[in-house]
């Protein structure tokens, strides 16, 4: 007979982040169940490590200290010191209980936390695109480009539901077409290997760009993924067939996740750029080359794809965990540090 493992349980107040390559943004749970109140948010190019940040923004000032921290982060958990991929930050959970006085430390993939958001999500927190239909109690799945290329699945089975961490979006780019093949050869010339993550997220915005640029034997100026997506709203030809490869490559990517992982609850599209462009994706090629699948284009047609419009939904998943663990199965196995 199968036991279910004993849920944890977490003291509070509780302090929750959600730290990506870019931003981490802090929250505070007084109790379990109250909305997270939000503390602020940190560049993680203006401090030295997560403590100094942590510290600085999210503890100065509060009237009660956190016991616990319930912390996302974009990166692989592995050992003592958890490096992030996408900034020169080094997490060290047994420092947040030495130096800041944490009972409890508890850290999770970023794309976990998204996951764990999607039970909680209301109609006003996505913007749906195209048919499909989500069953209640089915695997979820979210992908997210930002500063990185995230994907996670949230599995229902025996009334728990079940998140699983991954780094799908490190896959191989796979253009299709002549001139996408001509600008995946441009930028391997600048990163090798040419992954998804290289092409979707903000970055691959900008090579996307000027890789465009080189090809139709163009001036390349300095440009950053905001000025990008504004020269893409007021028409410039160059930028706006970025978005449409972007979306359409984002498209055939969430479908290719789709087909790995039959997520009959639907797929959801989270991460900082998606909101930002939410013309490009609800009018472009994101949807037809997501259902583009053939033998399985029926399939495909009947799943659901949703922008996540909600700032923060890591806190809305972290914050669901920390008031009711038993509703979850999360492996904590060597990602919970405590006093």
């Amino acid at each position: 007979m199968l036991v279910p493992p004993t849920s944890p349980s977490f003291s509070f107040p509780l302090l929750i982040a959600d730290i990506g390559g870019t931003n981490a943004r802090f929250a505070l749970v007084e109790r379990p169940g109250e909305a997270p109140r939000e503390l602020g948010r940190a560049a993680t190019r203006d401090y030295a490590d997560p403590l100094t940040a942590i510290r600085a923004v999210a503890l100065d000032g509060l009237e009660r200290s956190p016991r616990t921290a319930v912390i996302a982060i974009a990166a692989p958990i592995e050992g003592d010191r958890v490096t992030f991929t996408n900034c020169p930050w080094v997490f060290e959970p047994k420092r947040l209980i030495a130096e800041l006085g944490f009972d409890d430390v508890v850290l999770i993939n970023d794309f976990e936390a998204q996951g764990l958001a999607l039970p909680s999500l209301g109609e006003a927190d996505v913007v749906r695109i195209g048919g499909g239909h989500e069953e209640e109690d089915a695997t979820k799945l979210v992908v997210g480009p930002g500063t990185g290329l995230g994907v996670g699945l949230l599995v229902h089975s025996r009334g728990v539901w079940i998140p699983v961490p991954g780094e799908g979006g490190h896959v191989t780019f796979a253009p299709e077409g002549a001139r996408e093949r001509a600008i995946a050869d441009v930028i391997g010339r600048e990163v090798g290997r040419v992954s998804a993550e290289h092409v979707m997220n903000g970055a691959g915005l900008v090579r996307l760009y000027r890789a465009i640029r080189l090809l139709d034997g163009g001036e390349v100026d300095a440009i950053d993924p905001a000025g990008v997506t504004a020269a893409a709203f007021a028409g410039d030809p160059t930028a706006v067939e970025v978005m449409t490869i972007f979306t359409t490559a984002l498209g055939r990517f969430a479908g290719d996740m789709a087909l790995v992982s039959l997520p009959h609850g639907g797929v959801h599209v989270a991460g900082g750029i998606p909101p930002r462009i939410l013309p490009f994706l609800v009018e472009g090629g994101f949807r037809a080359a997501f259902e583009d699948k053939e033998p399985y284009r029926a399939m495909m047609a009947g799943f659901s794809t949703r922008i996540v419009t909600h700032p923060v939904p890591a806190f809305v998943g972290l914050a669901a965990f920390a008031a009711r663990p038993d509703r979850y199965a999360v492996d904590l196995d060597g990602r919970r540090w405590t006093r």
